[in-house]
């Protein structure tokens, strides 16, 4: 057995700690780039940076960011002198903020080193260094060595990927989540289950991220439903934190599935929230993955694994691997998360994203190969 296990160089965690922000922000660099969402959720958080002898330079993010955002906020901090990046916000937020650090020491086209539509030119120098600071509990990008940038000319959304880019420190305050309406917290939430279900299933799991995605997996289990119910129930609050972050960690050491390969083209041709995306297609991947593992792979350790998968989530020891699949369609029902179609997915749209997304490389870890006909079916129960 070989493996390897890398994350950001400091995670700290709990109720209050974004109040040590200044401080970690002062022992790194007096000039930070603040890329951050958009509204004021973040004004107090702010507030303290600024009165901290901190000059701040602000890049507000709306939506999933692009290339050209990540270009934006080269120029921008080039301009300021910045020395150090402060990503404060959602996955999409930290993406940016890790992407802009990497191509601020790494000059040149950015299209070099994404890949797919670029050549994916590895990263030589070490981006400048970068705190994330989450504020929802969903992708655990604090923790992960990619950004995702969506290219809107060629309608997808590629990885700018390198073991450099995992920030310096991840500060996830449970605290900073409360705020989130409940359709954010469904749809992140139930993106961080996802990326704990995908890396315990896929080969390429290990000791370390099976402990980790086992422990993000029952504290999704018995919290998302409770947080989308009550956004101020800290304990639930606290454990979709934890919940994230195991399924950040677990990720960057193992593989995805079919979810996120077709979750990623999906995201790149439509308006479809990402979190949205991964909700309606993780119950009939499940599905799919099981009946094509029992044709095809009948000894694949993997179907034990949604076995262990549907007695976590179900809290039943006798539950089968389908019961994992029925009851993620039952929290999605619950949480009202909208199909796919909602957005215009439709038939021909899903034929188009059929050819992108076995090509994409998070359907390299399905425990399963699936075919072109497996996938659509997949994208017409999720419409």
């Amino acid at each position: 057995m070989r493996f390897e296990f890398a994350t950001a160089g400091r995670i700290l965690f709990g109720e209050g700690r974004a109040r040590e922000l200044p401080e970690i922000t002062r022992s790194l660099g007096r000039r930070p780039l603040v890329v951050r969402g958009s509204g004021d959720r973040f004004r107090a958080l702010l507030a303290e940076l600024e009165s901290s002898s901190l000059r701040l330079s602000e890049l507000p993010i709306r939506g999933e960011p692009e290339v050209q955002t990540v270009e934006d906020g080269v120029e921008l901090a080039c301009r300021d002198g910045c020395d150090l990046v402060l990503a404060i916000g959602g996955g999409s937020v930290i993406d940016a903020g890790k992407a802009i650090a990497a191509l601020l020491t790494n000059p040149g086209n950015p299209r070099q080193y994404l890949e797919v539509v670029g050549q994916g030119k590895p990263l030589t120098d070490d981006p400048l260094p970068v705190v994330a600071v989450p504020t929802t509990a969903g992708t655990g990008a604090e923790v992960t060595r990619n950004a995702v940038l969506g290219v809107p000319e060629q309608r997808v959304k590629v990885s700018l990927r390198s073991p450099r880019m995992l920030p310096v420190v991840a500060l996830v305050d449970p605290e900073l989540t409360y705020s989130l309406p409940p359709d954010i917290t469904a749809s992140t939430g139930l993106d961080a289950l996802t990326q704990c279900i995908e890396p315990f299933v896929t080969p390429q799991a290990n000791p370390l991220t099976d402990a980790i995605t086992r422990e993000g997996m029952r504290r999704a289990a018995r919290s998302l439903q409770r947080a989308f119910e009550d956004g101020g129930d800290r304990e639930a609050r606290r454990d979709m934190s934890i919940a994230s972050l195991c399924g950040g960690l677990a990720l960057a050491n193992a593989k995805l599935g079919a979810v996120h390969g077709i979750a990623g083209p999906l995201g790149g041709m439509t308006s479809v929230p990402h979190g949205v995306a991964c909700a309606r297609l993780l119950p009939p991947v499940i599905e799919t993955n099981l009946r094509a593992l029992r044709a095809h792979a009948p000894g694949s350790p993997a179907l034990a694994r949604y076995e262990e998968v549907a007695r976590i989530l179900t809290g039943r020891e006798s539950a089968r691997a389908e019961e994992a699949a029925e009851w993620v369609a039952a929290l999605v029902e619950a949480l009202g998360v909208p199909r796919l179609g909602t957005y215009g997915v439709d038939e021909e749209i899903s034929r188009a994203v059929i050819p992108r997304a076995l090509r994409a490389s998070s359907m390299k870890g399905n425990p399963v190969e699936l075919t072109e006909e497996e996938i659509a079916g997949i994208l017409a129960i999720a419409r």
